[in-house]
Formats: structure tokens, sequence, C-alpha cells
């Protein structure tokens, strides 16, 4: 008489209920445990060297300050002004830098409206210690 029945012949069903349970929980542990970057850095390539353009002529320098004016030749300019100025000046390229304290929203919309006007710009972040002994 044998002590252990003979198993079924019929193949088992696979229970999904705890696989998806294990699937969730390892998700809920990897988001919890995963580090995010900080959303407030936007990464720019510079492709030419040393502030110059295409051609090796200098690039004119603008400076986005805290307040969202542009400075450019010793004068404060709105962005869209500014973008009229340069094209009219001949100048298709420009060199945008900006202060340590310049909100990303406005560094943005410069950017885009330098953009829309069809000015390439190169980007130039100033970091916050360098800002404050700037005169």
């Amino acid at each position: 008489m044998p002590l252990v029945k003979p198993r079924p012949a019929r193949p088992m069903p696979i229970r999904m209920t705890p696989l998806i349970d294990v699937v969730f929980i390892l998700l809920v542990f990897f988001m919890v445990t995963s580090y995010l970057l900080p959303t407030s850095y936007l990464e720019l390539e510079n492709v030419t060297a040393a502030g110059r353009g295409e051609g090796g002529t200098p690039l004119p320098e603008l400076q986005l300050t805290a307040d969202g004016d542009i400075q450019w030749q010793n004068r404060r300019w709105q962005s869209a002004e500014l973008a009229t100025a340069l094209l009219q000046a001949g100048h298709q390229e420009v060199r945008l830098a900006t202060d340590g304290d310049v909100a990303l929203d406005r560094f943005t919309r410069t950017l885009s409206s330098l953009d829309s006007a069809g000015i390439r710009t190169q980007w130039k972040r100033t970091p916050p210690d360098e800002a404050a002994t700037t005169p």
C-alpha cells in the first residue's frame, strides 16, 4: 500500500496574484530607494571653443541677470528688443552667461526668444561665488 497518493495527470495552473504582488512590492521598493536628479539644472553642450563662432570671430557676450534683463554693450535689454538689435547688427550666434541666481524659467524664456529669432546661443553659467565677486 503506497503512503503517498500519485499526482494527478493534469497540469496545475499558475496563480498570478502572488506574482503581481511581488512585482508591485519591487516597484515600490525601487521607486523609494532610487535617486532623482535635481530638475533645476539644464545641461547644454558647447561645440565651439572659447566663445568663438564658426568663423573664428568673437561672439557677442550677453549677461542674463536675476531680474530677467540682459546686459549687452553696457546697456540693459529686454529679450524681444535684443533679438532685433542683434539681427540688425549681423549677429547670428551669441554667448549667453547667467548669474548664479537666475531662475530656470527666465533662462528658458530668454533662450527660446533668441532661438525663435534665429539666433544660435551658447550658454555659460557663472557659479554663485564668481557672480558675487564680479563687479
